[in-house]
């Protein structure tokens, strides 16, 4: 018998020693607060909690270690602390998507009980376990070093609520998160809920011979097995291109190691997983394709008749390209080659799907497209799309890497065949084995400029690996071609983009969509261009860079709004003033733009005087869209209370909107809010908010005006755009010691929002440039260990400065633009360039070794 105290109380157990203290708690203790980010990894600190007023991750200690203990999580907490701690975190903006949040704060209160008064280095040191994806950081530590202060002078941290645009919101539901009171969906309980779990393919290319299931089945507590003939629709599924199947049949051929072969539901996830385990397959071994430079001419063929090419864009613009490069003063080119890269939200994948009215399914999703996942589920299902009801959960980080369906379609089909609740979740290992991540780029690159330093053409040729399956690759290489030029105005272009289908894991949607790979090898090229000329490069880059009534690389003329000459003024001093330091420039479009018709639909109900419900279709996952929306109904009706609008997200309100990608989510639905506003404001000139309850406020905003790639006629690619300078400084011994990050925000609605939206995107940009890497060998991951990703911690943190730029853009909401994906586009270029003025070494692959 094991007996310890849990938050005061005297505890008891008896069942099995080598379970984890956070299964117990979780599963057992029902307290979801503490979080399982890395599987028992030990990686991540999301599970942290004090056991005997020490530090402990939960995940990794049996129930063994703990008798006699004394445990503490943030239930426990007094509650002035925990208010304390909260509030803290609140104020400064130190919860994103909040994931990760009640880690910190426990470490934070056990830290706070002996150091009153914590160095920003012994704030960094006792955060050294603790793993955050969105922040970078930065607003924790001001953050605790808040709560400190308050602690010591005993006073209470009053939250400010202003309501208005320009003014610093507090994050909504952002105390909720930190002390882990938010429901994640592996957080929910439903009665006689079920657990799923998913079998997946043991190569990344074979025939699926025979799926015996029989050991599984016979297992107690197993419920039902599935596989590819349990589907009732279509199988074959894909936010674009419908070649992903749900799950692999007999006699057909996998074609990476993340396909799924087959599901068991049981009454324990834990009886799940085991039974998987069960689960015998019979394969033909096959030879993968792995090389997507071999790809095109290669016999294997990843998908029959499609000759591995799943896309090619193409841009040509001005006079014949050898012409133009053999006459330039100067020519830089190069070889660039980067790397796969994993999302690392902190929150793994999981879906839970119950039956709904007579014969429908509703879903609890954590997804970046509400309506895009109900039309796909409904075609799994072979059912009206109106019997599907997904209801947007609260979102542990996205940065493109929840926008293709995993479990959701697997834990729909279960529940529409067993009428019961069903809830799938993947550990880390299955989320690093399954979902899309980051292209890896190979790309061919020649610049040239004049005497003057003006540049004159730039040839491109840019090869992706898209993996076994399209995801968004072909819009990801397609971007890359959009914006192959970076920054700068360049007269003359020939670029050319392919993705390719391998057996490697798929590739898609990641903060940045193809950009950052091109950014890097353009600011290479652009920092050679100033060394073979002796150019300054600061200079240089003013000169180059676009502005109004220049063209893109698609050869779209820009108008009002174009804020890159700004970003560079503002860093203009500090690039001076360093003695080693790199400079780039970014483009990154608002909007998906090239020809796609872009809906955005605003539902504002009022209930009651002191409750007002808005729906909209974007999904919350960090950035802080609900936040926004409240903030600008406010300004918009002169509602002083942000508290009572509750922000919704499900399809049942069909309030529709797109994937929640593209930097867009701000942007168009501000616009429909302000629409919608409009009456309220005008029903409020004569009526009470309380007279108005009942009353459902519409609007809708849309944009039909884009171009396709290639279109004959006026080029208008995308409806807006981010711009951005970062400045890399490098200390004596060639480490990052600061980064000035200058973007234009067009119009700041949240200055909290937007410094952590840059921070966070920095920091992600560090580690792509310097770090992070997902390695393959044969087709198979040579590490699923979350630790090895190379994702920055704490301990890596440089100095980090945030300017914002005010340039407004003509269509966006008060001239705002959307920040989420800008914040990361420039950094490994920057890095490469200060890299070089360090020890003149020119650098063509990421990540970058010193």
């Amino acid at each position: 018998m094991i007996r310890f105290t849990l938050n005061g109380i005297d505890k008891t157990f008896d069942g099995d020693q080598k379970l984890s203290l956070l299964a117990y708690l979780r599963e057992i203790g029902g307290i979801v607060s503490v979080k399982d980010g890395c599987s028992g990894q030990a990686a991540c600190g999301a599970c942290l909690l004090e056991v005997n007023a020490k530090p402990a991750l939960s995940c990794v200690t049996s129930m063994k270690k703990i008798n006699g203990a004394r445990i503490v999580t943030i239930e426990g907490f007094p509650e002035s602390l925990r208010q304390t701690l909260g509030r803290a975190f609140v104020d400064k903006g130190a919860v994103q998507c909040g994931f990760c949040s009640p880690g910190f704060l426990s470490r934070a209160k056990i830290l706070l009980e002996t150091n009153s008064d914590p160095t920003r280095y012994e704030i960094i040191h006792a955060l050294r376990f603790n793993l955050c994806r969105c922040t970078g950081y930065v607003k924790i530590i001001e953050a605790i070093e808040l709560a400190a202060e308050q602690i010591r002078l005993k006073r209470e941290i009053k939250l400010a609520n202003p309501g208005r645009v320009g003014s610093r919101q507090p994050r909504y539901d952002a105390y909720a998160k930190a002390i882990g009171t938010s429901a994640f969906i592996d957080d929910m309980r439903f009665p006689n809920m079920l657990y799923g779990a998913l079998k997946f393919s043991d190569h990344p290319r074979a025939k699926v011979l025979k799926i015996d299931s029989f050991e599984a089945k016979k297992m107690n507590g197993v419920v039902r097995v599935f596989t590819a003939n349990d589907i009732p629709g279509e199988r074959y599924i894909g936010v674009i291109h419908q070649d992903w199947p749900v799950m692999i049949a007999e006699g057909e051929t996998t074609r990476y190691i993340g396909d799924v072969l087959a599901g068991v539901v049981a009454a324990s996830e834990a009886v799940a997983r085991k039974a998987v385990e069960l689960i015998t397959v019979d394969y033909e071994i096959l030879e993968p394709l792995t090389d997507v430079l071999a790809a095109e001419n290669s016999p294997i063929k990843v998908h029959p008749q499609s000759e591995n090419l799943l896309s090619s864009s193409s841009i040509q613009r001005g006079k014949d390209i050898d012409t133009v490069l053999k006459s330039s003063a100067h020519v830089a080119q190069g070889s660039y080659k980067t790397q796969r890269v994993e999302h690392g939200f902190l929150e793994t994948e999981a879906a839970i799907a119950l039956p709904w009215q007579s014969d429908g399914v509703e879903l609890y999703v954590q997804t970046q497209g509400v309506y895009e996942d109900q039309r796909q589920i409904a075609r799994i299902l072979s059912i009206s799309s109106d019997k599907i009801n997904a209801i947007l959960a609260p979102t542990g980080g996205g940065f493109g890497g929840k926008e293709d369906l995993t479990v959701q379609g697997h834990a729909a089909v279960f529940s529409y065949h067993l009428k019961a609740p069903v809830k799938v979740r993947l550990s880390r290992e299955e989320s690093i084995r399954m979902h899309p991540k980051r292209h890896p780029f190979h790309m061919e690159y020649k610049l040239g400029c004049d005497e003057s330093g003006r540049l004159t053409g730039l040839f491109a040729r840019i090869i992706g690996d898209t993996g076994a399956y399209a995801s968004l690759g072909a819009e990801v290489l397609e971007r890359a071609a959009g914006h192959a030029t970076g920054a700068y105005y360049v007269p003359n272009v020939d670029i050319k983009a392919k993705a390719l289908y391998t057996n490697n894991i798929p590739c898609g949607a990641m903060r940045g969509f193809g950009v950052n790979q091109v950014t890097f090898a353009m600011e290479s090229c652009v920092e050679e261009l100033c060394a073979q000329g002796d150019f300054d490069q600061w200079q240089f880059r003013y000169d180059n860079v676009l502005d109004t009534g220049t063209q893109t690389a698609t050869g779209q003329i820009l108008g009002e709004g174009v804020g890159l000459k700004a970003t560079l003024l503002a860093v203009k001093d500090e690039f001076y003033r360093a003695k080693y330091a790199g400079l780039a420039c970014g483009i990154k479009n608002c909007g998906i733009g090239n020809g796609v018709l872009e809906e955005c639909d605003v539902k504002i109900g009022i209930k009651s005087e002191d409750h007002i419900v808005l729906q909209h279709g974007w999904t919350e996952m960090g950035q802080g869209v609900d936040t926004v929306a409240q903030q600008i109904l406010c300004e918009e009706t002169g509602i002083e209370n942000p508290d009572i609008i509750e922000v919704e997200v499900s399809t049942e309100s069909k309030a529709r909107a797109g994937m929640t990608t593209a930097s867009r989510a701000t942007f168009q639905l501000g616009n429909a809010i302000i629409k919608a506003a409009r009456a309220i404001k005008e029903d409020l000139k004569e009526r009470r908010l309380q007279e108005l309850s009942g009353k459902v406020y519409t609007a809708k905003w849309m944009c039909d005006w884009t171009t396709k790639l290639g279109e004959p006629g006026d080029v208008l690619t995308h409806y807006a755009y981010g711009y951005a300078t970062h400045l890399v400084v490098l200390d004596e011994d060639g480490q990052v010691d600061t980064v000035v990050a200058a973007h234009d925000g067009g119009r700041i609605i949240n200055p909290t929002l937007f410094e952590g939206q840059i921070e966070g995107a920095v920091v992600m940009g560090l580690g792509y440039a310097l770090s992070e890497e997902l390695p393959m060998e044969n087709g198979h991951l040579k590490t699923s260990h979350y630790a090895k990703l190379g994702i920055p911690r704490i301990k890596n943190l440089p100095q980090i400065v945030v300017k914002g730029v005010e340039i407004k853009d003509p269509l966006g909401p008060y001239g705002a633009k959307g920040v989420g994906e800008i914040g990361n586009i420039p950094t490994a270029g920057a890095v490469a360039n200060a890299l070089y003025q360090y020890d003149k070494v020119r650098r063509f692959q990421l990540p970058m070794k010193k």
